[in-house]
């Protein structure tokens, strides 16, 4: 499915949109988890993942995510460099500034501090369910592509599964309720042609249930944290 959002960020926003950037070391923790707070701490409910890659090694470069937040009209690119950790963030007006320097990079701060103090089996916990975030993020972005249904099913697969081996997350107030929606929508996914463009009639009803379970999991990974 063509992504516009991704082709217009690689063709325009990036040369001609206001930038404002942050550079985040990675001490004392390493590649994968600074990636992961910031991935975090840049996202919000009206954000939506529109590229993701990861590296396969936990202390070396190579994972990026670009966010598009619908609400504020902006763009945030995160790469993890072999020295340091790169945020982006792409405006047509002067909102970027405020948001790196005012909020995004004093928290991203916090985060790390707080993270590196925690138990080894808690820190564990907070990275699966930022994964767990991203998860719902790729399937928010798949509906809104209006990729086939069985890309969707798996997406929804994904997420469920990948919550459901995190302690921490099942034992959270709501977590009966998340995983209830996300049976359903996996259920309603299930019974669509597979091969097919996930259809206009449900994607208000999956992207409603999405925002609202993406908010209850943003809070709670916020809470583990700090």
């Amino acid at each position: 499915m063509s992504n516009r959002l991704l082709e217009q960020f690689n063709s325009t926003i990036q040369s001609e949109w206001l930038c404002e950037t942050h550079i985040e070391e990675y001490a004392p923790l390493n590649h994968r988890e600074v990636f992961e707070l910031a991935y975090h701490t840049c996202n919000t409910v009206s954000s939506r993942n529109i590229s993701m890659k990861l590296s396969q090694s936990e202390n070396k470069g190579g994972s990026m995510a670009i966010l598009y937040s619908s609400k504020g009209k902006t763009f945030v690119s995160i790469e993890a460099l072999e020295e340091n950790l790169k945020i982006a963030m792409y405006s047509a007006d002067q909102a970027c500034s405020d948001k790196i320097n005012g909020d995004i990079k004093p928290k991203l701060t916090a985060r790390k501090v707080s993270y590196a103090a925690k138990e080894k089996d808690v820190k564990t916990q907070i990275l699966k369910t930022v994964l767990v975030q991203r998860k719902l993020d790729e399937c928010a972005n798949l509906v809104m592509l209006k990729d086939i249904a069985r890309k969707v099913y798996f997406a929804i697969g994904d997420a469920r599964e990948s919550a459901a081996v995190v302690p921490m997350f099942m034992g959270a107030e709501g977590a009966s309720l998340v995983q209830l929606a996300l049976n359903k929508w996996m259920a309603a996914a299930q019974r669509l042609p597979q091969e097919e463009k996930f259809p206009d009639s449900h994607v208000g009803g999956i992207l409603k249930n999405l925002l609202q379970i993406k908010k209850w999991v943003l809070n709670l990974v916020t809470t583990m944290i700090e």
